[in-house]
């Protein structure tokens, strides 16, 4: 149901406020539930610093890093989805399209398999993790040099050595897992499968800077990617830097998801049905799709990692496993709704 653009602008700090509120509920409930059920009394001794000290423990070493990465890491891969959403003109635009996921699961296995370095790191980061990130960014300049010239970047050149670029990550991938013995395809399933379990102060501190940092410099360019909608050719006339745009998406898709998939694996749909449905509530202007898109993108993470960790406690789910069960139903009944489907 797409509300009219008048009635958005009108009501806007209302409509903000709401997806704000509905984030902090989230964000409750995460503290809440678990394995270990926390009263609300005991959360409230807790932030009035009177709690005990083992619910104490479990808050803050725990729980409420744990939550706060699923904000950040949500939200940075709902922007960078509307984001490459709005570039590519295409709604089915996913920031893997320009091999950030292939590139960071191969510089992860390299780590696993060659490296034999699962669980050491430096910095407080685990080796997988600085791999994963290192493989990313590597596979995004590749992808990015090949679709620049004099005459600018191309999207349709960058879509088609993204593509390229992910299946040659993805067949260096299964090469290594063809030589990986158990433990190590264990070790990399699992981490492709998505996880926020190695949350610590360090992660997240990156994480929010990161993402802050990511969203600024897109809410920037937010009316340039309302009249590139347009097509490349008209923003140039209105005045619009088309190649400074499309480099301001293209690094801050790199670095924010780069970044995300490092810290929590693979965590899929919510940069492709996060801006899906916000773009059906208030439509594809970038001033409300960006912040809409972050708070839910944040919601949908944190809800799904809340699932993950009480479904079946005291075992825990990979919240990427969470998110794809969610986001695929959700996605297919987006495609049957024809009238959405040729926006």
């Amino acid at each position: 149901m797409l509300i009219p653009p008048h009635i958005v602008d009108k009501y806007w700090p209302f409509i903000l406020l709401v997806a704000v509120f509905i984030l902090l509920c989230a964000t409750f409930l995460s503290l809440v539930h678990g394995a270990l059920e926390i009263g609300i009394e005991d959360l409230w001794r807790w932030i009035n610093g009177t709690g005990d000290s083992a619910t104490n423990l479990v808050i803050e070493k725990l729980r409420f890093p744990r939550t706060l990465l699923a904000v950040a890491v949500g939200a940075v891969l709902a922007i960078s989805g509307a984001a490459t959403q709005g570039l590519f003109r295409n709604p089915l635009a996913d920031p893997s399209l320009v091999g950030v996921s292939a590139g960071a699961t191969a510089g992860a296995a390299i780590v696993i398999v060659l490296l034999h370095q699962a669980n050491t790191g430096i910095w407080g980061f685990t080796f997988v993790s600085l791999g994963a990130f290192a493989g990313s960014l590597a596979v995004v300049s590749f992808v990015y040099r090949l679709a620049s010239s004099r005459s600018g970047t191309r999207v349709s050149t960058m879509l088609l050595a993204g593509l390229a670029f992910t299946f040659l990550a993805g067949s260096v991938t299964g090469l290594l897992e063809f030589f990986a013995d158990n433990e190590q395809l264990r070790r990399l399933s699992l981490w492709r499968m998505g996880g926020l379990d190695a949350a610590n102060v360090l992660s997240v501190t990156l994480m929010l800077l990161v993402g802050a940092i990511c969203f600024s410099v897109l809410y920037v360019q937010k009316n340039a990617l309302n009249v590139i909608l347009l097509g490349e050719s008209e923003a140039r006339h209105l005045g619009i830097r088309v190649n400074l745009l499309k480099r301001s998406v293209i690094v801050c898709v790199a670095a924010g998801v780069g970044l995300a998939v490092a810290l929590s694996g693979t965590i899929a749909f919510i940069g492709l049905i996060i801006p899906h449905g916000v773009r059906l509530i208030v439509g594809p202007n970038h001033r409300y799709l960006l912040p809409l898109s972050a708070i839910f993108g944040a919601v949908l993470l944190v809800f799904a990692d809340t699932l993950s960790r009480t479904v079946i406690a005291p075992t825990e789910l990979p919240v990427g496993l969470v998110t794809a069960l969610i986001g695929a139903p959700v996605f297919i009944s987006l495609l049957r709704n024809k009238h959405y489907a040729l926006q």
